[in-house]
């Protein structure tokens, strides 16, 4: 099966086969039938993406349910260190976070399930994410968590001074004032 289990109930990484040959490569990044069969029934709405350079760092984002998104994430070219933080009350890992380098070589992706804020840093000169949806865009669901929360001390493997941060990012409340409505 292309999928494994982190120890974060729902969170999966899924790693695709690759068909290499003297033309490059082949591989689905997305399969319906596959991901159905792995557990992952959700259909998706909405793709994301971006390009960002060295030391950007986005997020911590989540939309509030109703509005709540699964997210597939992966790299299209450079790396990322791509941080999920459980947001579920009644979780075992409420309020712990997961961290993993999704790569364009690696060709991992990570799916995110709804109540986790979800975020990433460019660990490459230049990297481009793309990200799947099973909910559209919904502004006033937005919420998020301060990407430098001591409480979570999440290690972005960007040196302090080199991060690159939104200002509206700056002044997202740490895990300990952050108010959801997710449950498991």
């Amino acid at each position: 099966m292309p999928f494994t289990a982190t120890d974060f109930p729902g969170l999966l990484i899924y790693e695709p086969r690759v068909f290499n040959d003297d033309r490059g490569y082949f591989f689905e990044s997305y399969n319906y039938n596959t991901f159905t069969d792995g557990g992952a029934t959700m259909t998706f709405v909405q793709d994301n993406q971006a390009r960002s350079t060295y030391g950007v760092i986005r997020g911590l984002h989540f939309q509030l349910n109703p509005n709540a998104q699964t997210k597939l994430i992966r790299s299209l070219s450079g790396t990322i260190l791509d941080v999920v933080v459980d947001l579920r009350v009644g979780s075992p890992t409420f309020g712990k976070h997961f961290s993993i380098e999704l790569s364009a070589e690696n060709k991992k992706q990570l799916l995110v399930p709804r109540g986790f804020a979800h975020g990433y840093s460019v660990l490459t000169e230049t990297a481009e994410v793309l990200y799947k949806c099973d909910g559209f865009y919904h502004k006033e669901s937005e919420g998020g968590l301060m990407y430098n929360d001591p409480t979570l001390n999440i290690d972005w493997k960007v040196p302090a001074g080199k991060e690159m941060v939104a200002a509206k990012d700056l002044v997202l409340p740490n895990i300990e004032d952050c108010k959801t409505n997710f449950t498991i």
